[in-house]
């Protein structure tokens, strides 16, 4: 079963930024048209894709409307889920093994968001088409990887 709007929800992509929820930025639809990439926009103003990353395989990935600021620097977020637990408290194993990967990737890194282990990659608001793509493949490509060494190669995102 492909993870739906509820997937959107348990997530949290609804937190303050910028852009007022459900106002989808018109930046990453012009840069997602030029990469011609598939998408849907959510509830919150979220764009939703999901990404053949080879084998059968699909990942989810959303880019984030909403941006946020620490001192000069305005980013914003790319989250792919690559791991659900049965509740609120990801196993000591898994968090252990998230924090490894984590130092071994180049851009981005792995966050708990309520019972889901996401990856997030975050980019400047100003990064060109090839940039987003470059962080949507990071994000799809380690939560994937991840989501197959804990699922037995199961495909739920």
């Amino acid at each position: 079963m492909r993870a739906t709007t509820l997937l959107t929800a348990a997530l949290g992509l609804a937190i303050a930024g910028n852009v007022n929820a459900g106002d989808a930025d018109p930046v990453i639809k012009k840069q997602l048209d030029s990469l011609k990439l598939k998408y849907e926009v959510d509830g919150d103003g979220d764009y939703k894709l999901t990404i053949d990353v080879g084998d059968g395989r699909t990942q989810l990935a959303y880019i984030r409307s909403t941006t946020e600021i620490y001192g000069s620097n305005q980013v914003r977020e790319i989250w792919s889920p690559g791991y659900k637990s049965t509740n609120d408290v990801l196993p000591e194993k898994v968090a252990n093994r998230l924090l490894e990967h984590s130092n071994g990737v180049k851009l981005g890194g792995w966050v708990k968001q309520k019972s889901y282990a996401v990856f997030v990659v975050k980019i400047t608001t100003s990064a060109s088409a090839d940039a987003l793509n470059d962080a949507i493949n990071a994000a799809v490509k380690s939560a994937d990887e991840i989501e197959q060494e804990f699922t037995g190669k199961q495909d739920e995102f």
